[in-house]
């Protein structure tokens, strides 16, 4: 009989990452210093894995704000906004934010996830959202909770985007959601083209501006106002955890969609509110992201900095333009190994491997604060480049030319930066050499034969990890070409597969089946 624990006892990944010492999630933060470096396992690091753009979590105005609404309504609202939960000070903070962001109404919600989780209450059985392929996990969440029919795009591609409105009902209720800026690799949306469409296909957009708000747009009020399109975006969300040091989120509109989602959101009538301290935490921010531009100038001169030092040793930062660095490694196992050396050389930063990003594009997250010193961006820069070369992701000797950064300034317009071949197949989920796509490998054959491929590259790259005697006895007696390759033995398995799919596969006549599923 089978028992719905099961797949939790028989999961080793945890149990295997620990032993070797690779597992780099859920560290606990014992101490901050200011807002850049904190203390970890007794050992102070530069942190560049925060989303704390301007620098704000630390800043002892935002930190009294918050003590002094916590001695007047005490630490929770102990309800929902609905019934007993909403204070004057949820209101205050609303009707802020509308102003800000330049919108007739805003709603605020308890977390980021959940206020993208509200979107589900305005869309129905008939209606049709169209989701970049890339946008953050909470978009995907909102659209899986409706009655809606979703419709994914390539990221940032507007031809398939076109087709795919093309395709729909003409008479059905439409709508394109899509972060502003990705998270993971830092680039910014077609805004221009995409509003074009809504307007030829008569379709509402929806920005989630998580990692825009407070840093693109001369204002900091993200990515429509960065191209201009404030009128022509009909949805902006936000959150209150990046730049707006606090917890929370902020959905602004017209009147009458935000007031329908405040009486129909689940995650809005059935969750407790804010706490007074998040709510006037974030009222503090929002004050001083209004009257300190400089802080955002600061903030991208780090992050035009911190691209092209990085380019200049040899690393691929691939098509950012925002103050998300991330530094491509590739291999998942180097990836982790990586992250450790950072660790113990004195720098916080972020593994992000699959399903985060595609298969054998496992990259070094950065992500950047204007309250950054130049010595410690010097430091990170010197021990990404010493590092770099010791795990043979960068050249022993410099580049004597790299294509310098181009930075999401106000009026620049700038979406992304040309990808290197490498990063341009593995953002893909393409294997470079053969044009097809991990989705679309598991879809040539059963998916059993796929799943074991799939499962068989893990085992071998974690066994690399964590060589056992026999595994050393057996490799002393292995030719040495096959030795050197050893770090390349998850993508020859994969191939390998998928020359035995295209042989045997029972959909392999249909390329393009991936792409319509």
């Amino acid at each position: 009989m089978s028992d719905v624990f099961d797949k939790c006892r028989t999961w080793k990944d945890y149990r295997i990452a620990k032993a070797t010492g690779l597992y780099p999630y859920f560290r606990a933060i014992e101490a901050s210093h200011g807002s850049t470096e904190v203390e970890i396992e007794g050992r102070r690091v530069i942190m560049v894995g925060s989303n704390n753009y301007l620098g704000l979590a630390a800043d002892p105005r935002v930190k009294e704000a918050a003590i002094k609404a916590t001695e007047k309504f005490g630490t929770t609202c102990s309800g929902s906004r609905l019934l007993n939960g909403t204070l004057a000070l949820h209101e205050e903070l609303e009707a802020r934010l509308a102003k800000f962001l330049n919108r007739e109404s805003a709603i605020v919600i308890s977390t980021g996830f959940q206020t993208n989780l509200a979107l589900a209450s305005i869309l129905g059985r008939h209606d049709i959202v169209f989701s970049d392929r890339q946008n953050h996990a909470s978009l995907v969440d909102g659209v899986r909770l409706s009655f809606a029919t979703e419709r994914k795009f390539r990221h940032n591609d507007m031809e398939h985007l076109e087709q795919l409105l093309a395709a729909a009902e003409p008479g059905a209720g439409k709508i394109i959601v899509t972060d502003g800026v990705f998270s993971m690799e830092g680039d910014v949306c077609n805004l221009p083209r995409i509003v074009e469409l809504s307007k030829q296909y008569n379709a509402r957009v929806m920005t989630d501006d998580a990692h825009a708000m407070g840093v693109l747009g001369e204002l900091g009020r993200g990515t429509s106002e960065y191209f201009g399109l404030e009128k022509d975006v009909d949805l902006v969300m936000g959150t209150f955890s990046k730049s707006f040091a606090s917890l929370g989120g902020v959905l602004a509109g017209p009147f009458d969609v935000i007031n329908y989602i405040r009486h129909k959101a689940r995650s809005v009538i059935f969750s407790a509110s804010m706490t007074p301290a998040s709510i006037a935490a974030a009222l503090k921010a929002t004050e001083i992201i209004e009257a300190e531009p400089e802080r955002r100038a600061r903030l991208l001169d780090i992050a035009e900095k911190m691209h092209n030092g990085f380019r200049a040793m040899g690393f691929d930062t691939g098509v950012s333009v925002t103050p998300v660095v991330p530094v491509h490694i590739g291999d998942q196992v180097k990836c982790f190994r990586f992250w450790r050396a950072l660790h113990e050389a004195g720098v916080f930063a972020n593994p992000v491997i699959p399903p985060a990003v595609e298969a054998g594009h496992a990259l070094i997250r950065t992500s950047y604060m204007a309250t950054h010193t130049d010595a410690q961006l010097d430091q990170v820069l010197d021990t990404f480049e010493k590092i770099g070369r010791k795990l043979n992701v960068i050249p022993e000797t410099r580049p004597t030319v790299y294509e310098p950064v181009q930075i999401a300034r106000p009026g620049a317009g700038v979406r992304g930066n040309k990808a290197s071949e490498t990063w341009a197949a593995g953002s893909a989920g393409l294997l470079a050499d053969k044009g097809f796509s991990l989705e679309q490998l598991s879809r040539m054959s059963s998916r059993e034969m796929a799943g074991k491929f799939f499962d068989a590259v893990e085992q071998l790259t974690w066994r690399a990890a964590n060589l056992q005697p026999e595994d050393l006895r057996r490799l002393g007696g292995a030719p040495k070409k096959l030795w050197e390759k050893r770090s390349e033995l998850g993508g020859l398995l994969l191939e390998k597969g998928a020359h035995l799919f295209m042989r045997n596969g029972d959909g392999s006549s249909d390329g393009n089946q991936a792409e319509r599923n």
